[in-house]
């Protein structure tokens, strides 16, 4: 089933959509903003488009310059209409899902690695660790198989839930090898190869991977610059008949917005009455870089056992520690053990004793993680205005990204080009399907003050460099975390 925008949704994409001054007849500053947003991700592919005299009638301008636009648009292959159907958004040639998890070898040792948006383990972690060889003979008497997770982990996560007004009990959560784990466990679960799904475009791109890796028919709803658009979001999960949608409420990958409380409390009744299961990705939710209060989980509002909440130790604590979670109702939970079973039977103890040590001294190691990622973003926003202040962004209250918006389609020509210059940089496709985003750049303040300030420095070298002709480019893919 195809998502249909309605006129007064298309209008306000669309934005200040006509020209300043007389450089371009209106059908063709319509059609070519129309493309931007398609090349952006901000207007999904495989949408249908306001019928001509609604459209007109909203932008309050002639149904001609409207038959004009859709017309230059199918010409250059952005829209493909049917006699008394209608007409939907595409790609030339044809579009399909693009993203995948991505692995290359370390770089050179000065590389400086802008791909990975994740932080060095914590100083308490030798301490962690040490404390939890002490604990582990409590479970050497048992083959070490917890399907779930140990008793002591599973509580504390669900202490945590509680704490912030989701009371949850241990049977309520199940603990996986990191976040990405417990996406890949809830999707095999839910979604049938073939299935549909809904994603926030742009998105995390590993999760833009487990679901190509179910054959998963993806509608991707436009993220605008200030985050969700509410009917439109709303009206994308009734629409598409989805069985599941991955969402990321606090501070998203990439753009960093947080979603507001009023569309967190409707989004599971409207996900209920479309049948369709919500997957909120939590990652980033200790992560807050001002003192305003976080808005509820979006399961507080959950009647259905809709929800599943994932999250995991990776962002504020340790990449290294491969340790996540599923938060779900206790039915689910046991369906997941089951599946489980046939993928990877259980985690490792040891591991999981380090992160109840860890979540132990939570309080002073999440303080000083957001004391640490504040400083580094506002070197990163200082460095990005100094030296390429055409580029566009909006400031994150949160998470560890900034997304920023470049002076030209050329995300994925820098990053190639920023290789010789010892910079690793996640373009803005790596963030949606096939040829969307290319005026974006995903910009994690995960490394040093000093060593943002370098990166920046060859980013500007490499975009000089682009305009004088090739250099020696590096080809090998690599991680995008």
């Amino acid at each position: 089933m195809t998502s249909v925008l309605r006129g007064g949704q298309l209008a306000r994409l669309l934005g200040r959509w006509r020209p300043s001054g007389l450089s371009a007849p209106d059908y063709i500053a319509l059609a070519d903003t129309v493309r931007g947003l398609l090349v952006d991700g901000r207007l999904a592919l495989g949408v249908r488009l306001p019928a001509e005299r609604e459209l007109a009638e909203t932008l309050e301008i002639s149904r001609t310059t409207v038959t004009a636009a859709y017309s230059e648009l199918r010409t250059s292959g952005h829209l493909h209409s049917r006699r008394g159907a209608g007409s939907w958004t595409t790609l030339p040639g044809g579009a399909r899902l693009a993203s995948t998890g991505l692995w290359a070898p370390d770089g050179a040792p000065d590389l400086l690695d802008l791909g990975q948006a994740a932080l060095a383990a914590p100083a308490e972690l030798p301490a962690a660790a040490t404390e939890a060889v002490a604990a582990l003979p409590r479970y050497m008497g048992g083959a070490g198989y917890h399907p779930t997770g140990i008793p002591e982990l599973r509580a504390a996560v669900a202490a945590d839930y509680t704490a912030r007004g989701l009371p949850t009990s241990t049977e309520q959560i199940m603990v996986t090898s990191g976040v990405q784990h417990a996406l890949d466990l809830v999707v095999r679960l839910l979604l049938p190869p073939g299935g549909a799904a809904i994603t926030e475009s742009p998105t995390y791109p590993n999760a833009l991977a487990t679901l190509a890796a179910r054959r998963t028919r993806v509608h991707t709803y436009g993220l605008a610059d200030d985050g969700w658009d509410e009917e439109l979001l709303l009206s994308t999960i009734r629409q598409t008949g989805a069985r599941l949608a991955y969402l990321i409420p606090e501070f998203q990958n990439p753009t960093g917005h947080l979603m507001p409380e009023r569309l967190r409390a409707q989004l599971p009744g409207v996900a209920h009455h479309a049948g369709t299961d919500l997957v909120i990705d939590e990652s980033f939710v200790d992560l807050s870089l001002t003192d305003t209060e976080m808005p509820p989980p979006v399961a507080v509002y959950d009647r259905h056992a809709r929800v599943l909440s994932i999250g995991g130790m990776s962002k504020p604590y340790w990449g290294g520690l491969r340790i996540g979670w599923v938060r779900a109702a206790e039915p689910v939970v046991q369906r997941l053990a089951a599946v489980r079973v046939g993928v990877d039977m259980a985690g490792p103890v040891l591991d999981q004793l380090v992160a109840v040590a860890l979540l132990r001294r939570a309080p002073q190691i999440v303080s000083a993680r957001r004391i640490q990622l504040r400083e580094q973003r506002d070197v990163l926003v200082e460095a990005l205005r100094r030296e390429l202040p055409a580029w566009q962004f909006k400031v994150p209250d949160g998470g560890v990204t900034l997304w920023a918006e470049l002076d030209a389609p050329i995300s994925s020509a820098l990053a190639r080009a920023g290789e010789a210059f010892g910079v690793r940089l996640a373009p803005g496709p790596r963030f949606g399907v096939d040829g969307t985003l290319e005026r974006f750049l995903r910009l994690p303040f995960t490394l040093a003050p000093a060593e943002l300030v370098e990166a920046v420095a060859r980013i500007v070298a490499a975009r000089d460099d682009m305009h004088r002709g090739a250099r020696r480019t590096w080809d090998a893919p690599a991680l995008v975390a």
